[in-house]
Parts: C-alpha cells; structure tokens; sequence
C-alpha cells in the first residue's frame, strides 16, 4: 500500500485524529458531561475565527462561480430528496444535510491540491467560500421553520406565516456559522486587509478547528452505541460518498462541465461528511449519534469512492 497516494495520505490522517478522539473517550481523559463545552468551544470560538478570517480576504468578483452553481443545484437537489424521505421533520433536516455536507476544508484542500495543484486549489476555494454559507444557511433556515411548525402543533397556537419566516430568517442569519461568513464578506469588500496582530490569532485558532472537531467527533464516537447506529450510518455514508458523487459527475456532464472543472466538483462531492454536521447536529441535539456515526463510517467509505472518482475521471472523454 502507497501511503503517498494523494487519497490515503489526506483521509488517513482524518481517520487517525478520529482514533485519538475515540481512545481518548474510552479512557475517560474527557468526560461525557464536557463533550457540550468543547462542542461549544468550537462551533462559537474557532470555527468563527475560521469562517471570518477565509472570508475576509475573498474577492467576490475575481471567482468562477458556474462550476460552484452546478455543484449547488446538485447539492440542493439530494438535499429536497433527502429531507423529503426522511420525513420532512427537523431531524429530517439534519440527516439531509448529513447527505451533501462535505469535508471540504480538512480533507478537500490537501487532496485536490496533491491531485491537482494550485488551479485546483483555487476552483476548491470558490466552493469552500460558500460551501458553508449557502448549504448550512439553508440547512437552517428549513430546520428552524420545521422546529417553529412542531412547536406550534404542540402549543395548539398558530403564527402568521410570515412572522415563522421571519424569525427563521433572523436565526438562519444570527446563527454562528453564516453570520461570520457574511461579516468576513463585507469586510472584504473595504480592502483593508487584516493587521498580523489581529490575523494570527485568527489563524491560530482557525487552524485549531480541524483536529479539535475530528478529535471531538471520536470523543462524541466512544460514548455512542454504534451498533445501534451502524446501519443508518452506513446508509447516510453511501448517499454521501456515492450518490453524491455520481449525480455531480453526470449533472455536471450534460451541462457542459468539462475537465479540471468537473474533477474538482465531482471529488469534492465524493469527500466524507463535515465536521460542521456533527457541530450542527449537537447545537440542535438533533440526531446526534446517527451524525457522528455518519462521519466515521464516511471518512472510511471515501478512501474507497474518492479513488473511484479520482480513478474513473481520466477516463472520460474530453
């Protein structure tokens, strides 16, 4: 086995931190009662450094964005599917999330960059830069306006539409994960730039985020009955590292995505599920032991698929 090959040299280090994560739960190093802080301690504190700092040096206008709408039209179409055979709910909406959120940043970045350098880097870039903002703002808004429709079933009391939409807008936009996006965006577009003495904080600990989440995602793994899990987590797992994958490629075929284009978004489809689910999942204690599943079992079935993508890509006629 090549421990080289661009596949194993990004998913295994993933797998690893994940490990760490797992032995260090079934060692009791942390205990169950802490996994919400840290859980806090990254959705509120490092992925906001994270997701302000990327955002703050992208230049909207200086990005190609046809290859990243057809990843999203894609993306939002498995999404509606999903949701809908799920059953429509607000758990619904996370497991739907779970079937087109990828691990773009972790994994994605040193893949496509080992397969396919700095242009690749660069088409990865415009996706990563609304990846998060456009697939968990609409993750959001749909499961905030499921929890407000639950809640008012419960209550017997009905709310005008337009105020449900409101506030699931409001929430969608206040929630900790669009709104440094859009804050990053805007400060931006002033071109000033960010002074060193304010930039590494920032990527210190957006750096951080990364392997505290994986290692999060073991520690939240030990203390999960997988078995319970395990089918579920293998079905999540093969829509997302497989039927993902397939839809990207032949969408994107009939549309006209041709070459590095089409690579890139079809390996970016294939990636095993992000991190930011398991974090979603937890902030609304919404399927949470089906997620973390999900993004173990995943990282090990996208060795598999992102090699058979990476493998059949070359194939196909130019």
């Amino acid at each position: 086995m090549n421990l080289d090959h661009p596949v194993l040299s990004s998913l295994l280090p993933v797998v690893f931190l994940i490990f760490i994560g797992f032995v260090a739960g079934k060692a009791k190093l942390v205990r169950g009662e802490s996994v919400r802080d840290l859980s806090n301690l990254v959705f509120l504190v490092l992925t906001q450094a994270l997701l302000f700092r990327t955002m703050s040096s992208v230049h909207i206008e200086q990005l190609d964005f046809k290859p990243v709408a057809q990843y999203f039209l894609v993306a939002g179409s498995l999404f509606a599917a999903m949701l809908w055979a799920y059953g429509g709910n607000s758990r619904a909406s996370v497991l739907a999330l779970a079937s087109i959120f990828s691990n773009t940043l972790m994994i994605g970045v040193p893949l496509i960059g080992l397969a396919y350098g700095q242009e690749g880097q660069v088409l990865l870039f415009t996706l990563i830069s609304l990846h998060a903002l456009v697939l968990l703002s609409a993750a959001t808004l749909v499961l905030e306006l499921q929890v407000a429709h639950e809640q008012a079933a419960l209550s017997g009391e009905r709310r005008a539409i337009w105020r449900t939409v409101a506030s699931a807008i409001r929430n969608a936009i206040i929630h900790p994960v669009p709104l440094p996006i859009l804050v990053g965006l805007a400060y931006a577009q002033t071109g000033w730039g960010l002074h060193p003495i304010v930039d590494r904080p920032l990527a210190l600990l957006g750096s951080a985020f990364g392997p505290i989440a994986l290692v999060l995602v073991g520690i939240t793994l030990s203390q999960t009955p997988i078995g319970k899990q395990a089918l579920s987590a293998f079905k999540l797992s093969l829509v997302k590292t497989w039927l993902h994958p397939v839809l990207m490629l032949a969408v994107g075929w009939l549309l006209g995505l041709r070459g590095l284009h089409l690579a890139v978004m079809t390996v970016a489809a294939a990636l095993p599920i992000g991190a930011n689910v398991f974090l979603f999942s937890q902030r609304y204690r919404k399927e949470e032991d089906a997620v973390t599943a999900g993004v173990a079992v995943s990282t090990a079935m996208a060795v598999f698929s992102v090699s058979a993508v990476m493998a059949v890509l070359p194939l196909l006629p130019a």
